[in-house]
Formats: structure tokens, sequence, C-alpha cells
């Protein structure tokens, strides 16, 4: 990977996805990318019981630990890099997980709209707590 400042979906420094579970393609704790990532983990998402079973339907079971790739397996409300293919897919089908935008890697924009990852954004801009 690049040495060079990676940037989010709002143009700014890429912040941090999770280090705890340690995501991203690299296992760095970002959803940094670069030419080897095929298929593009830059998504910052806060994954929900809907969505780790839509993907597990789709066949790729997040939920499930997996000890011999040094995997616990996710839990709702983990933050996790997702592929920017399958955030859409789940968008369409209507349970895409809420996105850190600050920690979405700006290259997501090839295949998402920004305003669907804003409706989608964690926190709630708008939410009233």
């Amino acid at each position: 990977m690049s040495a060079a400042v990676q940037h989010n979906v709002l143009g700014s420094e890429l912040v941090p996805c999770s280090y705890a579970p340690l995501t991203g393609y690299f296992r760095d704790g970002c959803c940094n990318t670069d030419d080897s990532d095929t298929g593009a983990h830059v998504i910052c998402a806060r994954v929900t019981a809907a969505f780790l079973a839509f993907s597990k339907l789709r066949g790729n079971d997040l939920s499930t630990r997996r000890p011999e790739h040094r995997f616990a397996g996710l839990q709702p409300g983990d933050r996790w890099c997702l592929c920017a293919a399958r955030w859409k897919e789940a968008h369409e089908a209507g349970c895409a997980p809420h996105v850190v935008l600050e920690s979405t890697h700006i290259s997501a924009l090839e295949f998402i709209l920004l305003e669907d990852l804003q409706r989608h954004a964690w926190p709630q801009r708008n939410a009233a707590n």
C-alpha cells in the first residue's frame, strides 16, 4: 500500500474504522485500499443483525467465528470495512448498515452515490438524542 495519505468520502483524511475487531483489507484498522484490493473493502459500516443475515445468504458469512483466519466473527454494532458492491447490494435490498463517513474511503464514490451514503450515516446527523 502506498504511504500517501488516503481520503474519505468527505474529502478529509481517512479516519480509522475499527481496531476491535481489527478491520480493513490490510488489517490496519482503516478502510485503506490499493489496486490489489479487488473487492474494494472501502465502506466503514456499523453492521446490523439484518445486514449480517443478508450477507450470509449472499455467501459471505461475517458472523461465524473462523479461528483459522484469526476472525472472531462480527456482532451487531461492530464496525467493519465492507466491500462496496456488497453494501450497494444490501442498500438495494433495503438492509444496508449505517456508514461511518469519516472512515469510508473516497473510492467508494466510484460505486455508490454520496447521497446514499449520507442517508445511512452513523451517527445520524439529524437524529434527536
